[in-house]
């Protein structure tokens, strides 16, 4: 914890959570355009004391990396196959008493105006929230900032969500876009 906040604080990084502590969540987390976001991402929640899983493609959970990657809270998606990944994070918030879920809309590091909805069907079925977190480069800031309750309507949450987005920086500006 103080060496994730020394690490930030040596960078230059600020790191702000705006939420009252919730026991379980969907954290959407944007812009995404450089792995670093990871580390940004993992420094900050830890700096606080908290620890949120993540999704992340399969190809990164090869030997040793894997072991590395489920024990910081990984959980390997294989986009090659069409399963329902939504329906196996559904599964795991009601298995689990507290769970934080950090996903990435983009779904990649490049351009990508077509975000996924996964994240929003998931919050749905589950009942859980979804906390709007950002990593700003331009202002050298991680926050988790707000809670979004999903109203169903995934076109019109889409819009809300991708709204606020809007003037947030990523890494590679040039590789983000909300598609508005």
């Amino acid at each position: 914890m103080i060496l994730a906040k020394w690490i930030l604080d040596r960078a230059g990084w600020k790191f702000a959570c705006n939420i009252p502590p919730t026991p379980k969540c969907v954290i959407c987390v944007a812009p995404h355009t450089s792995n670093w976001d990871f580390v940004l991402g993992e420094l900050a929640t830890r700096s606080v004391g908290m620890r949120a899983s993540f999704l992340m493609k399969s190809t990164w959970f090869f030997f040793p990396m894997g072991s590395l990657m489920r024990a910081l809270g990984g959980i390997p998606v294989n986009r090659s196959q069409h399963t329902h990944v939504s329906d196996g994070v559904v599964a795991e918030f009601n298995r689990r008493e507290r769970l934080w879920v950090a996903v990435t809309p983009e779904g990649t590091r490049s351009r990508n105006e077509h975000w996924h909805t996964g994240f929003l069907h998931i919050a749905l079925a589950a009942h859980v929230p979804v906390v709007l977190g950002y990593i700003d480069y331009a202002t050298r800031e991680v926050c988790i900032d707000c809670i979004f309750t999903p109203t169903g309507d995934i076109d019109a949450d889409m819009r809300s969500i991708k709204c606020y987005y809007q003037g947030r920086t990523g890494r590679h500006p040039e590789q983000f876009a909300t598609g508005l």
